[in-house]
């Protein structure tokens, strides 16, 4: 070990000894502790990690200027807020929830401000500031507090937030691969900031979660005085705006108290995203009272008969008779998770505009109808994908699926993963349709290829031969 760090720590040690024995003043204590946080392990580390990934991303964010340089310098800004908190949290005694939502108020802050870039006029980069604000729910880690906290584990909550924003970020790398080298580097530095970068840090420091000192006290602010030794009230109800109208819980499990409140502080209405919907055990019909396994229609009108498919009609989101998963007439929203699923069930998505749907287990049949500019990430599918009747689609397949079909539809961008490329994927009457796959490298680029839309009939030896027209580049 080196002889200067040796004799950093030695003399940040005798510090602390001392002001534990004497007594201590509370802005002392800070600044002592800040010296002996320098040189912890755990904040050197992430020290490198904002100096080498987080530098990056800021350095294509100049190149490029703009909102990209904007958000670009909010994520470098929330990375050194995180930081402050670990700092923090070596200082201070694990807060309740009301304390810990204080704690993380200053992460928030900035989450919303990323956030806010992506509202209003659609800009030409919002590609980019969806993924850059996205993006930083991975810092959210540091609320996990156990394991019934309703949160997934660090590790696996840095990796799965970063998937919902890699559906914008590989966008950025399609749109530029061939036209702006700056927008590339950013899209994969940011990449790599998350994957491996923090997932990285999280793992080899925080797996189970921040670890908080059990000597000093709280030191988040707070506008009352701290709770004495005996057992914390219960913290108050969070204000509405942190709730969207469905709360995150998994779909398995009671609603959790508590740390609900601080998930949804980070990734409320304003901040990152409208939060994550998953359906909860009430909501499944088998469990509702005002639910059979008999589909009721309401009644017809006294003259007009009503269409077959109404237009727009109540958003769904649900499992039905433990079989179908049915999303339908969502609009706006970009967090739509299906995670407590298996291999008999089938997802049907009907009426969906602009929205992002994500299924995280293998299912029967995945069916899009009747959508405009909806996304959809699945890992497995055991039969086929399906999509019908869409405008401006997107699919991504991060698994395997044999068939892939897409019938009257114009525009669709299909994404296969490296073990979904002998997929068979079969067109009609559609236009636009473009598959991409991986390139020959491990970090390389998508490779884009068009599906022929036209074709050439000739009459030969009894019978027609059908050839597509090919196209210059194709």
């Amino acid at each position: 070990m080196d002889k200067n760090l040796v004799k950093r720590l030695e003399a940040a040690v005798v510090r602390l000894e001392a002001l534990s024995a004497g007594g201590f003043q509370r802005g002392v204590a800070v600044e002592d502790s800040g010296d002996a946080a320098a040189v912890d392990p755990s904040i050197v580390a992430f020290d490198d990690l904002i100096s080498q990934c987080v530098s990056r991303v800021t350095s294509a964010g100049e190149k490029i200027g703009g909102q990209v340089l904007d958000v670009s310098r909010f994520i470098a800004e929330a990375f050194n807020v995180q930081r402050e908190l670990l700092v923090k949290t070596k200082q201070s005694q694990k807060p309740d929830m009301a304390g810990l939502v204080e704690f993380l108020k200053p992460l928030n802050e900035v989450i919303t401000k990323a956030s806010a870039l992506t509202e209003g006029k659609r800009s030409d980069f919002f590609h980019h500031l969806k993924t850059g604000a996205d993006s930083l729910a991975a810092l959210a880690w540091i609320a996990y507090t156990g394991k019934d906290c309703g949160m997934s584990m660090p590790i696996a909550h840095v990796e799965e937030s970063w998937q919902m924003a890699e559906f914008y970020c590989n966008k950025v790398l399609v749109e530029y691969r061939n036209k702006d080298a700056n927008h590339v580097e950013w899209a994969k530095a940011l990449k790599e900031l998350y994957l491996p970068g923090l997932r990285d840090y999280v793992k080899s420091h925080y797996p189970l979660g921040p670890v908080w000192s059990g000597t000093r006290k709280i030191a988040a602010p707070a506008p009352a005085k701290a709770p004495t030794q005996g057992a914390p009230a219960p913290p108050p109800p969070p204000p509405a705006s942190l709730f969207s109208s469905e709360t995150t819980q998994p779909s398995s499990s009671h609603p959790k108290e508590g740390m609900s409140a601080v998930f949804a502080e980070i990734n409320s209405g304003k901040p990152v995203t409208s939060g994550l919907r998953k359906v909860t055990a009430d909501m499944k019909s088998k469990n509702r009272a005002d639910r059979s396994g008999v589909v009721s229609l309401p009644e017809k009108e006294g003259r007009a008969p009503p269409p077959a498919i109404s237009k727009t009609g109540p958003p769904k989101f649900e499992l039905q008779m433990g079989r179908k998963w049915a999303v339908e007439n969502q609009i706006g929203q970009n967090n739509l998770v299906i995670d407590d699923c298996d291999a008999k069930q089938s997802v049907y998505v009907f009426g969906c505009k602009n929205s992002v749907l994500q299924i995280q287990g293998k299912v029967n049949n995945i069916t899009v109808d009747k959508c405009t500019k909806m996304g959809v990430v699945f890992k497995d599918v055991v039969a086929a994908c399906e999509i019908v009747n869409c405008s401006s689609v997107e699919v991504q397949c991060q698994g395997s699926a044999p068939t892939i079909s897409v019938d009257n539809t114009a525009g669709c961008q299909v994404y296969l993963s490296k073990d979904a490329l002998e997929a068979s994927i079969t067109t009609a009457k559609s236009s636009e349709i473009n598959v991409l796959v991986p390139g020959s490298e491990p970090d390389g680029d998508w490779v884009e290829h068009a599906l022929p839309q036209q074709y050439v009939h000739a009459y030969k030896d009894g019978h027609f031969e059908t050839t597509p027209v090919s196209h210059s580049g194709g």
